[in-house]
């Protein structure tokens, strides 16, 4: 069966490490991943998908629920035959780890969560999310863009760094990153559902992150029952594009542990 997605799949399907897929934030698409995709695929399979309506994956206009970017993952690692996996995502991405956490546990073997929170949207935030929707259908993205790549990386970011960010912003179809919005302002609390995780996580935050600041980072810290916080210092949204190496650090030892363990389900209750 094929996937509907878009995706980078490298690495040794046979390897004994487990695979490791990595969920995009917004308006971005699976390059954002690139170092981590060749930190971690010489040892284990690493799958970075396009979600739905970015990068080359199709758009469908409208609204896209955090529920169906979780199913189209699912469909994904159907055919690509991965049975478990680590699974993590940035921002949106975080949130779409959490829905498909709530979906699809048996197929998850750890958790990482990086500058994302777990809350309900508020009044305020819905009205926002679809204001700026109905802004990028009408203008495009190129003046959002601007407006916030020197929140999305900090200001001191490589040069480099910000270019491909801004790339990536200014490449996605205005209808999707509409229709996430629309749906992002819909999501559930996912609080109660990380207080009951029985697999270990990894939350990694930047430490000038405005969107999502430490102290998010510190709550989804709190309510999961075995995880280890890790704030990147000089990083703001995106510390695995501004500070790979020390974002690399601590996921490779996140993903020793749980190959050293295996991954159990249940593991915390062992």
């Amino acid at each position: 069966m094929a996937s509907r997605l878009a995706h980078r799949a490298e690495g040794n399907a046979g390897a004994s490490a487990l695979p490791l897929v990595l969920v995009h934030g917004h308006p971005f698409d699976h390059t954002m991943w690139a170092p981590q995709i060749d930190t971690f695929s010489p040892e284990r399979r690493v799958i970075a998908p396009d979600l739905r309506g970015y990068g080359a994956s199709p758009v469908t206009p409208g609204v896209t629920e955090l529920s169906v970017f979780a199913d189209d993952i699912d469909e994904l690692l159907d055919s690509l035959d991965v049975e478990a996996c680590v699974l993590g995502g940035l921002s949106m991405g975080g949130q779409i780890v959490m829905e498909y956490y709530a979906r699809f546990p048996e197929r998850v073997r750890g958790l990482l969560l990086a500058d994302t929170f777990a809350a309900p949207e508020t009044p305020e935030g819905h009205r926002a999310r679809n204001a700026m929707a109905d802004r990028l259908l009408r203008e495009g993205m190129r003046g959002y863009a601007d407006e916030v790549l020197y929140k999305m990386v900090a200001p001191h970011a490589p040069p480099a760094v910000a270019a491909h960010v801004h790339r990536m912003m200014t490449g996605t179809d205005p209808r999707g990153a509409a229709a996430a919005l629309r749906g992002r302002a819909e999501r559930p609390d996912y609080r109660p559902l990380l207080s009951g995780v029985t697999v270990p996580a990894l939350v990694v935050v930047g430490a000038e992150d405005e969107y999502t600041p430490v102290s998010d980072a510190e709550s989804l810290h709190g309510l999961l029952p075995d995880s280890t916080l890790v704030v990147v210092d000089r990083a703001a949204h995106l510390p695995n594009l501004e500070r790979p190496d020390a974002f690399d650090a601590a996921l490779a030892d996140f993903l020793r542990r749980l190959d050293t363990t295996a991954g159990r389900p249940g593991a915390l209750e062992d």
